[in-house]
């Protein structure tokens, strides 16, 4: 079963493995299937959900509300996103301007089929909006009830830090951040760790097995296997280019001998290695089969000893990508239309 922790300074805790649904519901998967995946999340102990209004246009988060409906809301943490085009994408179908997120909340809200989120976030920043005026949008969702606390994903250091000032002087919290991070991934470590330390913000990370690369299935030298997020054209294949070099594929396969020896899959290596950093509260796992969710829920309560995170880094050693500056370089320039 799975290990709760608490997320940033708040009393929330929330499964260390949360489920989310990005890639698969309302795209990739049935929603038969999708439904499955859910049922078997919550029997594995797994409490929290993540989604997102603008995944597969709103209908991931109506897949989720479908699936999730009859359990006691009370027993459940669900998360949503704001700032991507969903809609008809209209001027203001986009962005953390105070139109959109008021509109959005209740949008998300509707779909999902509850009163209230427990986590809502700032899917990017937002270079066209004062942060100010972010900020009290979300100060007043608070108040409205309609969500219980607020974060922000793919946010830098910096951007991190103002928003936490912000949200204090505004009177709530601000308590996670959701940035990809994964052993190839380690961007956040130098520079957003240390400054969410700071304000009281923990990560909820996406992609701990870098879109499945650290599950060892992709071969250097080999076609991707049919089926495969490699060769999913619907947007999968394009996430997952940035790790499918021979070099990189060569040094995953490394890793074998280090999950052998803890008795664990190499994608369960893989969720369990993100879980290692104290300031990580959940690593974000998807699943287009049910028995995914029962595997990845094996890497709850993992410790991996000093030496064998040493062996992890050599083998590994010049294909990590560790440039903070990164996490500004994926971020949006302008609202997208």
């Amino acid at each position: 079963m799975v290990n709760y922790r608490y997320l940033g300074n708040s009393g929330l805790k929330i499964s260390e493995i949360t489920y989310g649904n990005w890639l698969t519901h309302g795209s990739q998967v049935e929603n038969d299937v999708a439904t499955a995946c859910v049922r078997a999340a919550l029997d594995a102990g797994i409490t929290t959900f993540d989604t997102a209004d603008v995944y597969a246009n709103t209908v991931a988060e109506q897949v989720l509300g479908d699936a999730l409906k009859g359990e006691r809301r009370e027993s459940l943490e669900i998360f949503t996103k704001v700032y991507w085009p969903t809609g008809p994408k209209g001027p203001n179908d986009v962005g953390l301007s105070r139109k959109h997120i008021m509109e959005s909340i209740n949008g998300s809200l509707s779909r999902l089929g509850t009163d209230y989120v427990d986590l809502y976030q700032a899917h990017r920043y937002d270079v066209e909006t004062p942060l100010e005026e972010t900020m009290q949008a979300f100060a007043d969702v608070v108040r409205q009830g309609k969500a219980l606390y607020i974060g922000v994903s793919e946010w830098s250091a910096d951007q991190i830090r103002a928003g936490a000032a912000l949200a204090k002087e505004l009177g709530f919290q601000l308590i996670s951040s959701q940035p990809q991070y994964s052993m190839l991934w380690r961007v956040i470590e130098d520079e957003v760790v240390p400054a969410s330390k700071e304000v009281g913000v923990s990560q909820i990370v996406w992609s701990p097995m870098a879109q499945g690369v650290l599950s060892g299935k992709y071969l250097p030298g080999q076609a991707a296997p049919a089926g495969s997020r490699a060769t999913d054209q619907k947007g999968g294949a394009q996430t997952i280019s940035r790790f499918m070099s021979d070099e990189t594929l060569t040094a995953v396969q490394n890793l074998k001998p280090v999950a052998d020896e803890l008795g664990l899959s190499m994608a369960q290596l893989a969720v369990a290695w993100v879980l290692q950093n104290d300031n990580v509260a959940a690593a974000l796992v998807g699943a287009s089969r049910p028995e995914q969710v029962a595997e990845n829920v094996k890497a709850s309560g993992v410790t991996i000893p000093a030496e064998l995170l040493k062996q992890i880094d050599e083998a590994l050693a010049g294909v990590v990508q560790r440039d903070p500056a990164k996490t500004l370089e994926g971020m949006p320039k302008k609202r997208p239309a």
